[in-house]
């Protein structure tokens, strides 16, 4: 295994693992996640459909927290 599908590999885990949890928690480790899938991505040319999933995905969990800050 390279380090391109650690990469993967470790993406996968983060996004399972987040619906784990709820709330900013759930938001924070799947954006962290989806990162992990769009470096994948680029490094493995995969191709859009990955990367555009997961960016947009990205956004809207940046949109979330940054929403759920304000309120606090």
């Amino acid at each position: 295994m390279d380090y391109i599908d650690l990469i993967g590999y470790t993406a996968t885990i983060m996004v399972i693992v987040a619906f784990m949890f709820d709330g900013i928690k759930l938001r924070i480790i799947n954006s962290i996640g989806c990162l992990l899938f769009i470096t994948y991505g680029l490094l493995a040319s995969v191709g859009a459909p990955v990367l555009i999933t997961n960016s947009v995905i990205l956004l809207i969990n940046l949109k979330y927290i940054l929403w759920k800050k304000k309120e606090s």
